[in-house]
C-alpha cells in the first residue's frame, strides 16, 4: 500500500514537472480558408509537370538575351494566360521588354606565351575587358613577395606570378580571388609591368573551374551602367595551374592584342496580376518575384547526368521557383485576396540582377502602390525539413512586419527548420545581395527572399529536374503562398523599419 501510493506521488509529480514542457510545444495548426486553398490549390503534380517542361533541354538553359529565353517567356506568358492571370506588362500584354548591354573580347584577340596560343575563355581569361596591344619579356616572380621582387626590373615587362592565398572564413572565394588580383596588379602596374599574369594555385583553380566560362561570355548590364565601360590599361590575365611551367620557361615572351566590342540585347519581364477584390485596397500589390533565366549552352562539366552534357537546364535555378510562382498564382484565381497579387518573373538575373533592377526603376504599376515584394531563387534542394528566410536579420531586415508574418506563415504550414547563418553579414556567400529582392530593397519597397541555399549542382549542367525534391518545394510554395496571403488581407500595409540601411 505504501509503495502503491510512493508510485502515485511520483507519478503526479512527473506530470507536474512536464506541465511546462508540454505548454512549449507547438499549438496545433489551425485549418483557415488559407491553408485549405494551399493544400487543394497547390499541388506537386502541376509543380512537377511545369518544372519539367521549363527545365527541359527544348529551352536551351535559357540564357539571358538569347532566343531560348524569350522562347520560355513565352511559354510562361501562355501558362499565365491559361491560369486566369491578367497581363500587366506594358501596352496590355505580360511582357516588359528592356536591353542588355554586353561588353566582351572580341573573337580575334590573340593571347600568346612564346610560341604558344591561349584560347581566351580556355587557356586564359583577360579579368575586364580592356584595350590593350602588349609585346613584351616575360618574367616570373614567384608569389611576388617583396623579397622575390627585390632587384627585378619590372618595367615594361609582362610579370607572372603564382597566386597564393586563401579566402577568410567570412569573405566570398569569387570576391576574394578578383579582389586580390586587381590588387595586386594595380601595384604591379604601378611598378612599371606591361601586363600582369596569375597562375593559378591549387585554391584559385577551384574558382577558375568555375568562373572562367563566364568571364569568357564577357560583362553585362543595363544601358550606361558600370560594367559597359572600356578603357585602354594594361591587361590582367589569369591563367589555369597547368600554365605554371609555362611561365617559368626562361626567355618567353608575351603577346597580347585584344579588342573590345559591345552588343544590345532583348531581355524581358513577364508580369501578371490576380486582382483584387477590396475596391480599395486592390489598388496594392503584393509582389511575387522570381527569374526566368540561367547559364545557357557552356563547356561540359564532368558528373552530368548525360555524359558530356553542356546545357546548363537550371531546374532550382530557378525552374523550381518559376513553377511555384505558376502554382501561387493558380490559389490566388481560385481565391482573391483584398489586395491584388502581381507576379514579375524576371529576365537576365544572371547577368547581374539586371531584370528586377529594372523593374524596380520601371514598374508597370504605381511604385508606392507596392506593398510587399516576395521573392524566391533556388527553392527545391538540400534536407527536404530546412529552407532560409534573408532580410530576417538586421542590418538585412527591412520589415519586421513582414518577416513575422512569413514566420508565422511557416509555423502554420510546412514548419521548415531556419537557417539563419547565410543571412548574417559575415557569411562568405553574401547571398543577400545575390537575388531580385534586393533592387526592391534598395527602393525601400519590404522585402524577404526564400530559398532553400546553394547545392552542389548549382551553376552546373548536373542542376536537372530529377534531382529537385518536389515534395519541398511544394512546401516552400505554399508557405510563400501563406505569407503572401496574410500581408495581402491585413487591413494596413507592412510597415518598413525606420532607419533601414543595407551595410553595402
Amino acid at each position: 500500500m505504501r509503495c502503491y501510493r510512493i508510485d502515485i506521488f511520483l507519478a503526479v509529480l512527473l506530470i507536474v514537472r512536464l506541465l511546462p514542457i508540454c505548454s512549449a510545444q507547438p499549438k496545433p495548426r489551425s485549418a483557415t480558408p488559407a491553408t485549405a486553398n494551399a493544400l487543394s490549390a497547390i499541388r506537386e503534380a502541376d509543380i512537377k509537370r511545369d518544372l519539367f517542361a521549363l527545365a527541359d533541354d527544348h529551352f536551351q538553359g535559357r540564357e539571358a538575351g538569347t532566343l531560348n529565353e524569350l522562347k520560355a517567356s513565352v511559354w510562361l506568358a501562355d501558362q499565365l494566360r491559361a491560369i486566369g492571370l491578367q497581363p500587366a506588362g506594358d501596352d496590355g500584354t505580360f511582357f516588359q521588354f528592356f536591353h542588355l548591354q554586353r561588353t566582351r573580347i572580341t573573337e580575334t584577340s590573340r593571347l600568346s606565351i612564346g610560341n604558344r596560343d591561349l584560347m581566351h575563355g580556355r587557356d586564359a581569361v583577360v579579368t575586364v575587358p580592356a584595350i590593350a596591344s602588349v609585346d613584351a619579356p616575360l618574367v616570373f616572380v614567384g608569389t611576388g613577395t617583396p623579397a622575390e621582387l627585390a632587384g627585378v626590373d619590372l618595367n615594361g615587362k609582362a610579370v607572372a606570378l603564382l597566386f597564393s592565398g586563401t579566402a577568410p572564413a567570412n569573405q566570398n572565394v569569387y570576391r576574394f580571388v578578383f579582389g586580390t588580383m586587381q590588387r595586386r596588379s594595380a601595384e604591379l602596374t604601378k611598378a612599371g609591368a606591361s601586363a600582369v599574369l596569375f597562375v593559378s594555385d591549387n585554391f584559385a583553380q577551384g574558382v577558375y573551374n568555375r568562373w572562367s566560362m563566364l568571364l569568357e561570355r564577357g560583362r553585362y548590364d543595363l544601358p550606361g551602367g558600370p560594367n559597359t565601360r572600356v578603357f585602354a590599361q594594361a591587361p590582367t590575365v589569369w591563367l589555369p595551374a597547368s600554365a605554371l611551367s609555362l611561365v617559368q620557361q626562361p626567355g618567353q615572351r608575351f603577346t597580347n592584342v585584344v579588342n573590345v566590342e559591345s552588343f544590345s540585347y532583348p531581355s524581358v519581364n513577364i508580369v501578371a496580376r490576380a486582382p483584387g477584390t477590396d475596391p480599395t485596397l486592390k489598388n496594392e500589390y503584393v509582389l511575387f518575384s522570381t527569374h526566368q533565366d540561367h547559364d545557357g549552352v557552356r563547356m561540359p562539366v564532368a558528373g552530368a547526368s548525360t555524359p558530356g552534357d553542356s546545357i546548363y537546364n537550371g531546374a532550382d535555378d530557378n525552374a523550381s521557383s518559376c513553377v511555384a510562382m505558376m502554382a501561387i498564382a493558380r490559389a490566388f484565381v481560385r481565391q482573391p485576396a483584398k489586395r491584388s497579387a502581381l507576379f514579375v518573373f524576371h529576365g537576365a538575373e544572371e547577368r547581374g540582377l539586371l531584370g528586377s533592377r529594372y523593374y524596380a526603376e520601371h514598374p508597370t504599376v504605381p511604385k508606392q502602390s507596392l506593398v510587399a515584394v516576395l521573392n524566391a531563387d533556388m527553392i527545391g534542394r538540400n534536407a527536404p525539413d530546412s529552407a532560409a528566410l534573408l532580410g530576417s536579420q538586421l542590418p538585412h531586415r527591412n520589415s519586421l512586419d513582414l518577416v513575422n508574418a512569413a514566420l508565422t506563415a511557416n509555423q502554420n504550414g510546412p514548419q521548415f527548420k531556419l537557417d539563419t547563418l547565410w543571412d548574417k553579414v559575415d557569411h562568405r556567400e553574401g547571398f543577400y545581395f545575390r537575388s531580385d529582392h534586393l533592387p526592391y530593397a534598395r527602393q525601400n519597397i519590404p522585402a524577404i527572399f526564400f530559398t532553400s541555399l546553394l547545392h552542389p549542382d548549382y551553376h552546373t549542367p548536373r542542376d536537372e529536374p530529377a534531382r529537385i525534391d518536389l515534395g519541398k518545394l511544394t512546401n516552400v510554395t505554399r508557405w510563400m503562398y501563406l505569407t503572401g496571403w496574410d500581408v495581402a488581407n491585413r487591413p494596413q500595409r507592412v510597415r518598413l523599419d525606420e532607419g533601414f540601411k543595407l551595410e553595402r
